[in-house]
């Protein structure tokens, strides 16, 4: 007589429950809809930050000075080796464009699908330095080297397609949130959940070396100055702070609700 087998039941508590709520992992819908209001946020009080080219173009010649004095100031050599080296400035102004994007989306769409338990974390921590940034952005506008007299924007010295250039296109987005660099943030973010999660070397190795390339391509780019990549560390560790905050200011609430269900 053939064996019949019947399928285990769930655990008590768990039967209707939504599995990707089983593990952890928030549904499609909603986490793509948080995602594009968030994003979209951004976007608009990024671009609402009060133009004030003269105050912008101030700071900028500030920074110079502050490198200088620290031994710093080597954005210029770096933006002339993208100028004579022709594939490299074409090179890097698609790197800018779009690897910006195209590593913090992959990231998060791998740690949705395959850590779902860490998502809900670094998902945080990503929108906690984005908000960062954007105070930084408001509260100190600064116009980025390519503004300056000497640097060379290379967009427009290679005729390519870019994020920002200093041509009239580029009057349709905010020119001067450059401090801090959100491109070496979300680099470094990536960076740290990858090395935090993956145990294979050679990956491993390419996160780790991804924030260094990003800070390399934002100076040959005319796009930053070293210290708006120092800039965009600190607003990743405040980020973490705010997040931990948030976290931590949320557990009594957490602790309510589950007594209530309890009761």
């Amino acid at each position: 007589m053939a064996r019949s087998t019947v399928a285990p039941s769930p655990p008590s508590g768990t039967r209707g429950v939504d599995p990707d709520r089983r593990s952890g992992r928030p549904r499609l819908w909603a986490e793509l809809l948080l995602i594009a209001v968030c994003y979209g946020a951004y976007s608009v009080v990024r671009n609402l930050v009060p133009t004030q080219h003269a105050a912008a173009m101030q700071r900028a010649y500030e920074i110079l000075d502050v490198e200088r004095a620290m031994n710093l100031d080597f954005e210029f050599a770096v933006n002339q080796l993208f100028v004579d080296v022709r594939w490299l400035g074409i090179g890097a102004n698609y790197y800018y464009a779009t690897l910006h994007f195209i590593a913090t989306i992959g990231v998060l769409v791998w740690l949705y699908i395959w850590h779902p338990r860490r998502y809900s974390t670094y998902r945080w921590l990503l929108f906690g330095t984005t908000i960062t940034a954007l105070i930084g952005f408001w509260f100190y506008p600064l116009a980025p080297p390519r503004f300056l007299p000497g640097y060379v924007d290379t967009v427009v010295a290679f005729n390519t397609w870019g994020l920002y250039d200093s041509s009239p296109i580029a009057t349709v987005s905010n020119q001067y949130a450059a401090m801090p660099s959100l491109h070496t943030a979300w680099s470094l973010w990536c960076s740290v959940a990858v090395v935090a999660i993956v145990r294979r070397g050679w990956i491993r190795i390419v996160a780790a070396v991804y924030p260094m390339v990003t800070v390399f391509v934002i100076l040959g780019t005319s796009n930053h100055f070293i210290l708006d990549a120092v800039g965009g560390a600190a607003v990743l560790a405040g980020g973490y702070v705010l997040t931990q905050t948030l976290t931590w200011a949320s557990r009594p609430v957490q602790r309510l609700s589950r007594g209530g269900a309890e009761a």
